[in-house]
């Protein structure tokens, strides 16, 4: 048997014994399905970078490379540029299918040049060696790699690349010119009628790459770099982002031999970066006595998570460092400014905050942030962090001269100042305090309330726990008191109750008696919401103590109205009406038109549970009116639902749906999903009441997909579907 038949077989051999098809091992190392049946069948020669391949994904280290043919001996004509090939393929790559087709479509393109850009330590020299590899044997001459080293301190000039690739192309060392430009061109001229894969690894500028792309078209040139390069014309950029959730898991299993659901939780905490995934897979090897939950109890504190990846040779921090390095003045304290930001995202008025510098220069240093791979893009107008980027962030900033404190104190003060123009828009009449901003914030465009506080309420509510936390009470309070419109509106019940929780120690800490009350009236506001009553009644005599003790009748009005609705919860409608009337006597006394139609339509409710409907049809629309004429569209929305609610009971159905469809278009409008379900299930009932079962169904239906589970303690449209 021949040695090519010995390796063919063996081939073969592999492949049945992993139940793999020709067509799938073609897949998984890139080669074609009549290439690798050419191979099998002895009709074609294999290469080096095949064995290789084939040993990795059949798990048969050296079985193929041992039976390679034997080159025969011959007189070369051209220089074999084989030697200074490729560094090896790394073991265990998992997660790039697409990016590996991305880079192969690239290179097939007319160009011929492939950027595979990314943050450091995401896989890019891995991704392009494996490609390479793949890709290597239908290049007649070969492949070159070269590390440019253009992050560290020393980037290899192109002139030295010249020299390099010029003495493996067979120029004598005396025959390269000293003259950098005649050097370019014999390089450019050596290459001409060659078919050559050029790997131009850790490339730091388009300036440093542009001399070494060659002008032969049968070239293909494949840069890696922590830089997006962007000034380079005429490539294929493919953006290299972190492993996808089941490839981080799949990595950290193959190199711990753990199970996936251990695996998995690692494989987040190392960010889903492949290099921190493999420098903690090396810890744990290192330590025999740790299993998996031991290196995730280490990994689990996000402060001192970058000094646990850190393998003795590999530092993830030493890696974000070399990028950090070449941020000049101005974007090195943005980058480390902007790691104080507690959310998930911001934009750029947020971080101009941060800075203390004008919009129009804060997006300049961003988008040289973001062209280093420092900072993420989400959307077009949004940026954030990758998790170990902002610990790293964090450490980097020179904090002496107390910079850290003063940018917080900036942000907080700007959030809040949004949060207070956003709640103006959602609810114009309700009581705010005067509250003092610093000069010198930046100014953005005007904006809809409803819209800003859907994309920001999250950073909101994590600046509000961070402003606790940091000692801002005043805007860890402030910052609650705005959000709670909003909340009432979208219910987000949870980050409603915790950041008011935050808000009352940090208004007690503060010393602030009426930020006190106002923050645990607003708390007792939500756990009724919730069908917490007995919470929200200990909420509301609090409230009540604190604003008797301060004088405050506005809210001490207010705090009985909110704890009238726990008692109607509960059944104590008397109680409520009686709680309800007096804080409508001073809401009319004061003028205050808003407060006192959303009490007459609570009252309207207490009176259908006293089985007064009529009359609370009546006063509903009352308050109807003057919602619609103070412009409320959220209140006029609940004020419909009780019309129809009241109307129901009057056993009125056709003015019964009529109120409870309008109810649905106005909740609709203003984004309420909770009216909007309310009014879909009353419509339900209704349906119901006339015996249409099929009707019901398809209006309750409709409320449970708009607004999934309404609570039948506080609703009481809830409470008949479900009698």
């Amino acid at each position: 048997m021949s040695e090519r038949a010995t390796f063919g077989a063996e081939l073969r051999r592999l492949r049945r014994a992993a139940g793999l098809s020709l067509t799938e091992l073609a897949d998984r190392v890139h080669y074609s399905k009549g290439y690798l049946s050419k191979v099998e069948t002895g009709l074609t020669t294999p290469n080096a970078a095949l064995a290789a391949l084939c040993e990795a994904e059949l798990g048969a280290p050296g079985a193929l490379t041992a039976l390679l043919p034997r080159e025969p001996a011959r007189r070369r004509t051209r220089p074999d540029v084989r030697p200074s090939g490729l560094p090896p393929a790394t073991a265990d790559f998992t997660g790039r299918a697409a990016e590996l087709q991305a880079v192969r479509d690239a290179l097939e393109a007319d160009a011929g040049v492939c950027v595979v850009s990314g943050m450091g330590g995401v896989g890019k020299t891995a991704l392009a060696v494996r490609c390479a590899h793949r890709l290597e044997a239908a290049f007649a001459d070969g492949c070159l790699f070269v590390d440019l080293r253009g992050q560290g301190d020393t980037p290899v000039p192109a002139a030295a690349v010249h020299d390099r690739l010029l003495r493996v192309l067979g120029v004598p060392a005396e025959r390269i010119p000293a003259d950098p430009d005649d050097r370019a061109a014999l390089y450019r001229s050596r290459l001409r009628g060659r078919s050559l894969l050029l790997v131009l690894d850790n490339a730091g500028s388009a300036a440093q790459v542009r001399p070494l792309l060659p002008a032969e078209p049968k070239c293909r040139v494949l840069v890696t770099t922590r830089s997006r390069l962007s000034a380079l014309d005429d490539v294929r950029h493919v953006s290299l982002d972190v492993l996808p959730a089941a490839a981080a898991t799949e990595l950290v299993s193959a190199l711990t031999g753990t199970g996936e659901v251990d695996a998995a939780r690692v494989a987040e905490r190392c960010g889903r970066l492949p290099l921190a995934i493999r420098i903690a897979a090396a810890r744990l090897r290192a330590h025999p006595a740790w299993d998996l939950a031991e290196l995730d109890r280490r990994l689990a504190s996000e402060a001192g998570r970058l000094g646990q990846l850190d393998d003795g040779e590999r530092n993830l921090s030493a890696v974000f460092s070399v990028s950090a390095r070449q941020l000049g003045a101005a974007e090195a304290r943005l980058f480390g400014l902007l790691a104080l930001h507690p959310g998930s995202d911001f934009d750029v008025l947020a971080a101009s905050a941060l800075a203390g510098l004008p919009p129009r220069e804060t997006d300049r240093l961003l988008d040289r942030l973001h062209e280093a791979y420092l900072v993420t893009q989400p959307a077009a107008d949004r940026y954030g962090f990758h998790d170990l980027l902002r610990e790293f962030a964090a450490g980097s900033l020179d904090d002496e001269r107390g910079e850290r404190e003063r940018a917080f104190g900036r942000l907080a003060a700007f959030a809040v100042r949004e949060a207070e123009r956003a709640d103006r828009e959602l609810a114009p009449q309700r009581y705010r305090p005067d509250i003092g901003y610093p000069a010198g914030l930046p100014e953005p465009p005007a904006a809809d309330g409803v819209t800003w506080f859907r994309a920001e309420w999250p950073n909101l509510v994590a600046l509000c726990r961070r402003a606790g936390e940091l000692g801002e009470h005043d805007r860890c309070w402030q910052l609650a008191f705005f959000l709670r419109g909003y909340f009432f509106l979208a219910k987000l019940w949870d980050p409603w109750i915790a950041t008011h929780r935050w808000a009352r120690a940090a208004a007690e800490a503060a010393g602030d008696r009426w930020a006190l009350a106002t923050t645990t009236a607003n708390l007792g506001v939500a756990l009724v919401d919730r069908g917490d009553l007995d919470g929200a009644s200990e909420c509301y005599r609090e409230a009540l103590r604190e604003y008797r003790a301060i004088g405050d009748r506005h809210g001490e009005a207010t705090a009985l109205a909110h704890h009238a609705w726990a008692d109607h919860y509960r059944g104590e409608h008397a109680a409520a009406l009686r709680a309800l009337r007096t804080a409508l006597e001073f809401y009319e006394q004061t003028g205050s038109e808003r407060n006192a139609a959303i009490t007459n339509r609570g009252i309207a409710l207490v009176l259908v549970g006293l089985g007064e409907a009529a009359e609370a049809a009546e006063l509903a629309t009352g308050t109807l009116a003057v919602f619609d004429r103070l412009d409320l569209d959220f209140d006029a929305a609940m004020a419909l639902n009780c019309l129809g609610w009241a109307r129901f009971h009057t056993g009125e159905h056709d003015l019964a749906s009529a109120a409870y469809r309008e109810a649905a278009a106005r909740a609709e409008a203003c984004d309420s999903s909770h009216e909007a379900a309310r009014a879909y299930t009353g419509l339900g009932n209704v349906a119901a009441a006339r015996g249409s079962h099929e009707e019901a169904a398809g209006f309750w239906a409709q409320a449970d997909e708009t607004h999934p589970d309404l609570d039948p303690v506080v609703i009481g449209e809830a409470r008949t579907r479900h009698a």
